[in-house]
């Protein structure tokens, strides 16, 4: 059994964006913490984006979208919500961190209240360039300054632990928020290394190099890492808020599995014909990168009377190869490099016909680690560098071994046909939270974008000419009309049923 004095010092690795605020004086928390995938704070990330200049209006400072994910909103909800949180917090009689700087603080008892620079870079309040708190930002969503940790590397000496947490005189010298410590756990220390984890959600991440790089699809630009006396290396993240929670869905509240576990074996029952067109979009409360939707929602398509439990649970560990190349593309289009191959980590890596899936319909390999429990691995890489028990990445590279390895293998005609029946799906997810129908419109009434009948050109030139993607009519070229006065805004549809029907595009979707 370990004891404290056979540790030379611990990391701690993180949900990130995660929020709790503390009394500085008692230790204790002053309201539940807010996880990083609740959805209670949309509305005001919807109010914060119009009022800032748009969705990406913070991206040049944070590398962020202004959504309901990052830590930032949570602190307003929290203030609007908590009586007297304000006065406290201007006065340094609250805290606030993300659950590193919790979890510092009660090991210090009290003396320490940091963070990471990985943490600090999800809470749309860290300048990606001077890595500290932004004094525009503070005030673009009305926050005190004070109450903030201070902002250090992710592999220092931070505190020495009391002998009350149990671990006394132990140094806690890592911090790394969990997809960044499986990046390092993954040894992705060279640029354009690249890591998928799934877990809760579904998370990739490259190793983008020293500077920033700005994300045109739909990705967000993060730190990576900082360790102690070295320049920051940065990287670009897809977030998926439904993976691994999708299967646990399945379980709990469908009651169609006996354990998570089941779900490969019922998988399997599909055979070579896999979901046969069934297709799931787990967006229970949006959908995260790289569409950024908060007004989508959970779709099930394609569903028919043959389809059993074991075409459900097919589809639903298929949504997560989905996800995860929706942001591998988008990766590719950013950094202008093509993935050879990507490091794969997380409870759901075990299962390897979803890898072999993954490989297939990525178009890239995948590679396993003997470890999985990577995120672990990089917290204890970073405490170990801190105090010279590692002496550089290249040691560490060095450690990483593979377990198994996954080659693309599935026909081109096939992958093509099952991700254009993908995009169809989450096209159909979006746009479901809505205002409710317009004023004084019939009951029954067509309204957007798809129906047969419900529009038509009457006759009008048309305003544009767009050439159909993958799929049914592919290359053919097609007249878009405009809705000029729909009540919801300008709709764009095609005067030909057939590709209406399959190309449901809004307005701003539609590039000429």
């Amino acid at each position: 059994k370990l004891k404290p004095k056979d540790l030379v010092s611990i990391g701690i690795t993180n949900q990130r964006e995660t929020t709790v605020v503390w009394d500085p004086a008692t230790g204790k928390p002053l309201h539940r913490a807010i996880v990083w995938n609740c959805a209670r704070t949309r509305e005001l990330a919807e109010a914060h984006a119009e009022r800032l200049g748009g969705l990406d209006a913070l991206r040049p400072k944070t590398g962020l979208p202004i959504v309901s994910y990052f830590s930032a909103l949570k602190l307003v909800w929290l203030l609007e919500n908590v009586k007297g949180l304000r006065g406290k917090a201007e006065a340094e009689k609250a805290l606030f961190g993300t659950m590193d700087s919790w979890l510092v603080w009660k090991l210090s008892g009290g003396k320490a209240h940091v963070t990471d620079v990985t943490n600090a870079s999800r809470t749309l309040l860290l300048n990606l360039e001077t890595l500290d708190w932004d004094q525009e930002l503070l005030d673009a969503f009305d926050l005190p300054r004070r109450w903030l940790p201070q902002v250090k590397s992710s592999s220092e000496v931070y505190c020495v632990c009391t002998q009350e947490s149990g671990l006394g005189g132990v140094r806690v010298a890592g911090i790394l928020g969990d997809q960044h410590a499986a990046l390092v756990g993954q040894a992705c220390f060279k640029e354009g290394d690249a890591k998928c984890t799934y877990g809760t959600g579904c998370f990739i991440m490259m190793n983008t190099g020293s500077k920033p790089m700005a994300s045109r699809h739909g990705l967000l630009t993060t730190v990576a890492y900082q360790f102690k006396g070295q320049p920051p290396v940065y990287g670009l993240e897809g977030a998926v808020m439904v993976c691994g929670s999708l299967i646990q869905w399945l379980r709990d509240q469908l009651q169609i599995l006996r354990s998570a576990e089941e779900s490969e074996r019922l998988a399997a029952e599909c055979g070579s014909l896999g979901s046969e067109g069934l297709v799931m979009v787990p967006a229970f409360a949006g959908l995260f990168a790289p569409h950024w939707r908060e007004d989508a929602r959970g779709t099930i398509c394609g569903l028919t009377a043959f389809h059993t439990r074991a075409h459900l649970a097919k589809a639903a560990l298929d949504s997560a190869a989905f996800q995860a190349y929706d942001v591998l593309e988008a990766m590719e289009k950013d950094s202008s490099k093509r993935l050879g191959s990507i490091k794969v980590d997380g409870g759901m890596s075990v299962n390897s016909p979803l890898l072999q899936f993954q490989a297939d319909v990525a178009d890239v390999a995948v590679s396993k680690p003997a470890i999985p429990e990577t995120t672990a691995v990089g917290a204890c890489y970073a405490a170990g560098l801190a105090v010279g028990f590692w002496h550089s990445t290249d040691e560490l590279a060095q450690k990483w071994k593979e377990s198994g390895r996954f080659v693309p293998a599935m026909p081109p005609a096939q992958r093509a046909r099952l991700l254009w029946d993908w995009n169809k799906a989450v096209r159909r997810a979006m746009g479901w939270v809505d205002g409710g129908p317009p004023a004084g419109a019939a009951v029954g009434a067509s309204v957007g974008v798809g129906a047969r009948g419900d529009i038509g050109s009457g006759g009008r030139e048309p305003k544009s000419v767009l050439e159909a993607p993958e799929g049914p009519g592919m290359g053919k070229k097609y007249p878009v009309f405009f809705d000029d006065e729909p009540a919801d805004g300008p709709r764009a549809y095609f005067d030909d049923d057939e590709v209406r029907r399959l190309h449901a595009f809004t307005f701003g979707q539609l590039a000429f």
